[in-house]
């Protein structure tokens, strides 16, 4: 079995997806089923039935999915609070732009790049790991290999 490594973040943000999967979205994606059917007709011709079967195979996959995680997964706890690792901010500057960029390093289950939380396994968050301040790595992205310096871990 595969073990996940969260953040406390990360696990309270699955355990509310779940919850909602489960209280909320299941009964309104049921509902949309029933008016489907009862609208009439032949439901393979009818395309809002369609979308609410897709929408609910996706949902069953998210509720099976989450409960895997839940299952088997980890908190990572940081005590070394001078090293780059999961659930830590790292502040870092492009040597290249000049520009400081602030990162949350997060596993790839947690990854939302528009909150600035990059996954521990995306090339950033693979050639942070580890990492002190006034390090400096070079990271093979797919426009170009950018060189980053650490300059904060919070």
């Amino acid at each position: 079995m595969k073990e996940y490594r969260l953040t406390k973040e990360g696990l309270e943000m699955l355990q509310k997806e779940l919850e909602d999967l489960i209280n909320n979205k299941r009964k309104e994606v049921a509902e949309r089923l029933r008016e489907a059917k009862e609208f009439g007709g032949d439901l393979a011709e009818n395309p809002e039935y369609e979308h609410a079967k897709n929408d609910q195979a996706f949902i069953e996959g998210r509720i099976e999915q989450i409960n895997e995680i839940l299952q088997n997964y980890v908190i990572v706890e940081n005590e070394k609070k001078n090293v780059v690792d999961l659930g830590k901010t790292v502040v870092v500057k492009d040597l290249d732009d000049k520009k400081e960029k602030k990162f949350k390093i997060v596993s790839s289950i947690e990854s939302d790049p528009e909150k600035n939380k990059i996954s521990d396994e995306s090339p950033v968050g693979k050639a942070l790991l580890h990492k002190k301040i006034g390090d400096i790595v070079k990271v093979k992205t797919p426009q170009k290999v950018k060189t980053l310096q650490v300059l904060e871990i919070l």
